[in-house]
């Protein structure tokens, strides 16, 4: 079985936010809705000049997902690729898993009552595709998407 993960590079990241305009429109998620936050820290001033650090935070799918645990509807499951999806259909807005996600990635949808997060453009990987914001629409390239065998390989060669 083929593991999906997503790796993000925050040193390599320019805060144009071509990720967050990507995944709105592919997930279609309403107004003050994130599934993935670009932040800004900064400026600091190094060598007289403003620098930048910019923070790409999303849902990392969690090995043991805690949301998963604390749903009580059970509308959080990972996959055997390993992608933590959410059904829109059984959550029922509780916030349990907003609460305990380490990552402050799980965000809540007032106008339909309930709570949504990234679910890896699961509809596109499953048709050989990459989530709407890694890889291709990222500028700088910072947001990859591989299997464990194509980090496995790229991880070997970046030690060698």
């Amino acid at each position: 079985m083929t593991i999906h993960e997503i790796y993000i590079d925050d040193q390599e990241c320019w805060g144009c936010k071509t990720c967050e305009v990507a995944c709105k429109q592919e997930m279609n998620a309403p107004e003050g809705v994130k599934l993935i936050v670009v932040s800004e820290d900064g400026p600091k001033i190094v060598g007289g000049a403003p620098d930048f650090t910019y923070r790409i935070n999303m849902c990392q799918h969690c090995n043991e997902p805690p949301c998963a645990d604390a749903c009580p509807e059970e509308a959080i499951a990972k996959r055997s690729d390993g992608i933590v999806v959410m059904d829109y259909e059984l959550c029922s807005g509780c916030r349990a898993c907003i609460e305990v996600c380490p990552y402050d990635a799980i965000d809540f949808d007032d106008d339909k009552s309930i709570a949504r997060k990234c679910n890896l453009c699961h509809h596109r990987v499953d048709r050989g595709l990459i989530p709407a914001c890694a890889d291709n629409v990222c500028l700088a390239h910072c947001i990859h998407f591989d299997d464990s065998n194509e980090k496995k390989k790229r991880d070997n060669m970046l030690a060698s």
